[in-house]
């Protein structure tokens, strides 16, 4: 597997995996809004693209050997559910439309369990990401549905921090329903390796048709 499209490859997420990826060896496609963000070069190329074009999309997609789905519709857009939830459903149908099997999408951490209670159900849910959360967590049970693509739904841990230089260390560890908590009670990850979660996903498939997430 050597080229990767990347939607939202300018976002937090989305611009850790094209490093990510581009160290690793992979030519990566981004699929972004505006193109001048992306550093293109031999290995890295960036279209500008609506995600809600499903046919441009899934055209666009065509040639790659696998999807990653970083897209965000914006923590500060006041209509955050519908368009997180349209665009998602969008991007799903384009890849499949495109012909590309391979299909990881990043959710929120809202729809892990403690309890038997998914954590965007609980009563002090910051209230401000509550409707991309509340998206992601219905987005989770739309793509179960899915038997065409080899998807992985990604949710990462609850604490997602923007590292400093050297913050990527590489290591983690995995969960399914339940966030991963350290010794100290906290779920937390870097964004820095939530990219290299994403990419070692892509390389051993450990989660095909399953959620999982991952933490220290």
């Amino acid at each position: 597997m050597k080229k990767v499209a990347v939607i939202g490859a300018t976002g937090f997420v989305g611009a850790q995996v094209v490093k990510e990826l581009e160290n690793r060896g992979y030519k990566v496609e981004a699929i972004v809004r505006n193109t001048s963000k992306v550093n293109q070069n031999e290995n890295v190329t960036a279209k500008s693209v609506d995600v809600n074009n499903i046919e441009t999309l899934a055209e666009n997609l065509k040639g790659n050997d696998a999807v990653i789905n970083a897209f965000n519709a914006g923590w500060t857009n006041p209509n955050l559910y519908d368009d997180f939830l349209k665009g998602s459903l969008n991007i799903e149908k384009a890849v499949e439309m495109s012909g590309v099997k391979r299909f990881i999408t990043v959710g929120g951490a809202g729809s892990l369990y403690i309890d038997g209670k998914q954590l965007v159900d609980s009563e002090n849910f910051p209230s401000d990401i509550k409707p991309g959360a509340t998206a992601a967590r219905d987005y989770l049970n739309k793509i179960k549905q899915n038997k065409t693509l080899d998807w992985t739904f990604f949710s990462p841990a609850i604490e997602m921090h923007q590292g400093t230089a050297g913050v990527r260390t590489g290591t983690y560890r995995t969960g399914l329903e339940n966030p991963v908590f350290d010794e100290n009670g906290r779920s937390i990850l870097s964004v820095e390796d939530v990219a290299v979660v994403l990419v070692d996903e892509l390389e051993r498939n450990n989660h095909i048709r399953e959620r999982f997430t991952a933490a220290y």
